[in-house]
């Protein structure tokens, strides 16, 4: 078994672990966020970071991640944008929710920082994909009001799950765990019904590419009479 790590005062593990896995799986729906959210929180000194995670409250990175946050603000709330902006990430988020998950353990021990990247890897790549689903589901009605909706329940949702990793791990555990859950079966049922929308969309061209293609029968020419 691993060593433990030397834990920061006033960390236990039960709370290193959640920190971890909440900055994994929040970074799958809104990545820059939960690196300044981290940052800002340990450089107001309202929270004594780990080691691992005081560089996030560099003042360098926390403008930077503030800038992302606020593009990514806005970015999210605008139908097709939005996707676009998932589909762009989808090799950011995955390796950085490792990274950040890691980070909580710092050099302590590389045995519980790689079981911390490795879970929170898997964690941002299950919300990334719920999210990106949802959004490009929502992207088929016309309205805009969904994926606004959608985008603030993210902007609430990932605050909340950092404070309670933080204040009250024995909440947020069960709570990621039905997080998970969730994710899952969006993943399952909306790619379903994209992959149907996407076959229903090939079906359409290709009937036109045909009506387009069928060439029109030539009327015989006229006899001439002798």
């Amino acid at each position: 078994m691993p060593a433990l790590p030397e834990l920061t005062a006033g960390w236990g593990l039960a709370q290193l672990a959640a920190v971890a896995a909440a900055l994994g799986w929040a970074s799958g729906l809104r990545l820059y966020a939960g690196v300044f959210i981290t940052g800002a929180v340990g450089y107001a000194g309202w929270v004594e970071l780990p080691p691992g995670l005081q560089l996030l409250q560099n003042p360098v990175v926390l403008i930077a991640s503030f800038g992302m946050f606020v593009v990514e603000f806005v970015a999210d709330k605008i139908p097709g944008v939005d996707s676009l902006w998932d589909a762009l990430h989808t090799l950011i988020r995955i390796p950085a929710g490792a990274a950040l998950a890691g980070m909580v353990f710092g050099g302590d021990s590389a045995a519980w920082a790689l079981v911390a990247a490795l879970a929170g890897g898997a964690l941002a790549a299950t919300s990334h994909a719920a999210k990106a689903s949802t959004r490009a589901a929502a992207n088929t009605s016309p309205e805009p009001f969904s994926n606004i909706a959608l985008s603030l329940a993210g902007d609430v949702a990932v605050p909340a799950m950092l404070w309670l990793a933080w204040a009250h791990p024995a909440v947020f555990f069960p709570l990621l765990a039905l997080a998970v859950v969730v994710a899952v079966v969006l993943i399952v049922v909306l790619g379903r019904f994209l992959w149907g929308v996407l076959r229903g969309v090939r079906r359409r061209l290709r009937g036109r590419e045909s009506r387009l293609e069928t060439p029109r029968t030539e009327r015989p020419p006229c006899s001439t009479r002798s």
